[in-house]
């Protein structure tokens, strides 16, 4: 099979990035091939191609490779969030506050906007490869730390070096699934493949919510005889005591040390596997697109900056999905005003993320199935979200009568429903801005959600701020980005290429 001959022009000096579809089309004659080459223009775009088409192939250890990233991801995203469904018991132990805990979780934003661009630099210059064994090392050298003391007197550092170093890896394990994605994975199941590694992010957020409680449960105060003295064990090997608040608080560290401990053996897993056997890219591409040199580190940048489609769906993405993201890492905060104890928020959380990972893997399905009509599932999504998270603060409010059932189904729908659209607004936002590589395009609209996330956790620090505007801000972020989804036009470029293509299935 003779090659096809792909080139893409940038005319970004002559023409804005963006212009509207055109049926004009021009002939040329390929000097080399003696073939008719068709060229057509879309968003400034030209695609000159002959008859010929590339050999691609589709590889079935795609998935391992997907799984083994998976893991990475799960780690990092359980790692970020382990302390926000734990806040009761880690302020009691170690003496914190409220503004303390969403410092921990705000490391996650703050490393993102640090190592962005250096890894998105990496991704195109060494590969996802040594992008991803970076990310996982510092992932792990994150949870090292945290493992390092329980004493109150160092653990504030420890804990908050750890997670540093975790919000470091953030932008691999969170913007790096659609290059993982176009570099294995035919077009039909592109969305599906970059939902399978974003939501086990998520997973490992939502294991957070239950293991936490569970293993670090929060004992309350104790007002008995201090003559009592004796420690014991229970059968998960915590220590328990009825005796005295300072005992109380030596159990809890305890706790809280073996649970840190668990996660790190969890990564040192993952991080062993992607040593092992973790490669590069396949031997042949599996789509036509993915065959197509991308543009360079900085032309890529200064097309994206000059991309007004793409920053309207970077600004729906970072002002939605960072604010709820944030809000969710901190649940257990937010709803403790509120009589939510922290094992009820934490399984809430748990509920509301594993809904979420399964409603992703269907729209993802519908979405690879019913391709170019992203946008319409992301409205529908983003409309039945704000209904249903106007209805979880009605009933938290008091404005209707709460119950039980109808708080966890109101917040376990919201969220089921805004999860879905993380691999719809990665894959809507590469299809516009391509032939920018994929890895750069989807560092830069994660690093708008981590923005507005930072954002959101800073007025949260303010001492004495309290939480309920928290839920309130949360619903605005999402319902402001209703009519730009309304109002958007779409572009897919990548696909347009990928219409040509011929795959060879193993």
């Amino acid at each position: 099979m003779t090659y096809k001959t792909v080139e893409i022009i940038m005319e970004s000096e002559k023409q804005p990035l963006l212009c509207e579809y055109s049926s004009d089309k021009t002939d040329a004659i390929n000097t080399e091939t003696n073939s008719v080459i068709h060229t057509t223009c879309s968003q400034n775009v030209i695609i000159n191609t002959d008859e010929s088409v590339p050999k691609t192939k589709v590889y079935t250890r795609r998935w391992y490779v997907m799984v083994i990233f998976c893991l990475f991801a799960m780690s990092q995203g359980g790692s970020w969030s382990i302390y926000g469904p734990i806040s009761a018991t880690t302020e009691d132990a170690f003496g914190w506050s409220d503004s303390d805990i969403a410092l921990l979780t705000a490391w996650g934003p703050i490393a993102y906007l640090i190592t962005t661009f250096p890894f998105a630099w990496l991704i195109e210059t060494k590969g996802i490869r040594v992008a991803s064994l970076t990310a996982t090392f510092l992932t792990l050298m994150g949870a090292l730390a945290r493992c390092i003391t329980t004493d109150p007197a160092y653990v504030t550092w420890t804990s908050n070096i750890g997670q540093l170093l975790n919000g470091l890896a953030g932008p691999i394990a969170f913007g790096a699934p659609p290059v993982l994605s176009a570099l294995w994975f035919p077009a039909n199941e592109r969305t599906t493949a970059t939902a399978l590694n974003t939501v086990l992010n998520s997973v490992g957020s939502a294991l957070t919510f239950t293991l936490g409680p569970h293993l670090v449960p929060f004992r309350g105060s104790c007002h008995v005889n201090d003559t009592t003295g004796n420690i014991s064990s229970n059968f998960y090997g915590s220590i328990t005591n009825n005796c005295t608040n300072q005992t109380r608080m030596i159990s809890e560290r305890h706790d809280i040390s073996r649970y840190m401990l668990y996660d790190l053996c969890f990564i040192v897993i993952a991080f062993l596997l992607m040593l092992v056997y973790y490669p590069k890219k396949p031997d042949l591409p599996p789509t036509v697109s993915a065959s197509v040199a991308r543009l360079d580190f900085r032309s890529g940048i200064k097309d994206l900056i000059r991309n007004v489609k793409f920053w309207l769906i970077c600004l729906t993405f970072g002002v939605s999905q960072g604010v709820f993201s944030s809000w969710q890492g901190v649940l257990d905060v937010n709803l403790k005003p509120h009589n939510i104890s922290q094992n009820e928020a934490g399984w809430l959380g748990f509920y509301s993320l594993i809904a979420g990972c399964f409603a992703s893997l269907v729209f993802a399905k519908f979405s690879d199935v019913f391709a170019r009509h992203m946008r319409l599932f992301l409205l529908f999504l983003y409309i039945c979200a704000s209904g249903c998270f106007v209805w979880f603060i009605f009933l938290v409010e008091g404005v209707i009568q709460s119950s039980t059932i109808m708080l966890y189904t109101s917040i376990i729908m919201g969220t089921m429903f805004l999860t879905s659209t993380m691999p719809l607004f990665f894959e809507m936002a590469c299809e516009a801005a391509y032939p920018v590589p994929e890895g750069t395009t989807n560092l830069v609209l994660t690093l708008s959600s981590n923005i507005g996330g930072l954002i959101f956790l800073v007025i949260q620090m303010i001492p004495n701020i309290g939480t309920n505007w928290a839920s309130w801000c949360m619903l605005g972020g999402i319902v402001s980005c209703i009519p730009v989804l309304a109002l958007l036009k779409e572009r897919y470029n990548r696909l347009d290429v990928d219409d040509t293509e011929k795959i060879v299935e193993q």
